[in-house]
């Protein structure tokens, strides 16, 4: 009898195990299913994308490939490619078929679990249901033979001005705590910025293969407060979102009050990169077509609901050109 009751015991205890183990495989499927993501009800904007190149002497850059002469310069503004910037909602990149997905969503505004590939078309540039994300394309060129990769972050005068490639929060003003919030909210450690370049000729057709790179700011820090880079997978679940020499990352920039408080100022510290920023190299009259992808990356881990629901972010992209090694020219400094 006391045989038969301590058989019973232990088929009840292993039962126990089984549902144990059981409920904690559900739950590390919830974790991982709300880990990135957010809700439907979260839509950051982008406040202030300024995308600014600063090269030497040969370098263009134009809205369209077939531009007048005057048109080209050293600056475009991303606005002026894009018109006004819509909300972002969590996408991702998928290098395998060369496009966007999106999680699908139900009435409730919960994700269902499905994927909605996506597509400039369809899906960019536009604040209604459909939108996701924002792109914008220009053009550029050279007179002479150049390397062009992106030029490193640096913070100008006093420190309250800055250049280069970057991607924070902005800076809003609270008048009732009398100092600035961070209008980042979060987002800026889940938003990505995409170059997708292409050689093309002089009336802008495709010349030659696309290169698609991701450029990763605020890399090594993260909306709850922790630090440390986290690779961002891809939906297959076969590595990155793109290969490791299309990824470019960079450590966190940051703001800080000035000393004393100033409505219209803060103090800057900006990031450095930890890889490779060449992105392509251009001959005498060769041009280039590029295109400028700007999303929520919702296979990063700080894609999640502590992101606020306006975010407004301060983004520069400044290009740098390497002139070096071409006869009887030397280096601009």
């Amino acid at each position: 009898m006391q045989a038969e009751r301590q058989k019973k015991i232990g088929r009840l205890g292993s039962r126990l195990m089984f549902y144990w183990l059981g409920l904690m495989v559900v739950l590390l499927l919830l974790v991982v299913a709300t880990y990135t993501w957010f809700s439907l009800s979260k839509t950051p904007r982008v406040n202030d994308m300024d995308l600014n190149v600063t090269a030497p002497a040969g370098l263009e850059l134009a809205l369209r490939p077939n531009a007048a002469d005057e048109e080209w310069g050293q600056a475009l503004n991303f606005a002026d490619m894009v018109g006004e910037t819509a909300p972002l909602k969590p996408c991702t990149w998928s290098q395998k078929d060369g496009c966007f997905y999106g999680a699908e969503y139900g009435v409730d505004g919960r994700m269902t679990g499905g994927w909605k590939q996506l597509s400039d078309e369809a899906n960019a540039n536009t604040p209604g249901a459909e939108g996701y994300y924002n792109v914008g394309t220009f053009y550029a060129r050279s007179k002479t033979e150049v390397t062009v990769s992106l030029s490193e972050a640096v913070t100008l005068e006093d420190g309250t001005q800055s250049a280069g490639t970057y991607l924070i929060g902005t800076p809003v003003w609270n008048d009732r705590t009398i100092l600035h919030d961070n209008g980042g909210s979060g987002a800026e450690y889940a938003v990505r910025i995409g170059l997708r370049i292409a050689p093309v000729d002089a009336a802008g057709q495709a010349a030659g293969p696309a290169d698609f790179f991701i450029y990763e700011p605020n890399s090594d820090r993260h909306a709850n407060g922790s630090e440390g880079y986290v690779p961002t997978l891809s939906r297959e679940g076969d590595g990155g979102l793109v290969p490791e020499n299309r990824l470019i990352t960079q450590t966190t920039s940051t703001w800080t009050e000035v000393d004393p408080v100033q409505r219209n100022a803060t103090l800057r510290t900006m990031g450095r990169f930890t890889s490779d920023t060449k992105l392509f190299s251009l001959k005498r009259n060769e041009m280039v077509r590029i295109d400028v992808y700007l999303w929520l990356e919702g296979q990063d881990a700080d894609c999640t609901n502590e992101i606020g629901t306006e975010a407004q972010i301060l983004a520069s992209l400044q290009f740098a050109g390497d002139y070096s090694g071409q006869s009887g020219l030397e280096p601009i400094r």
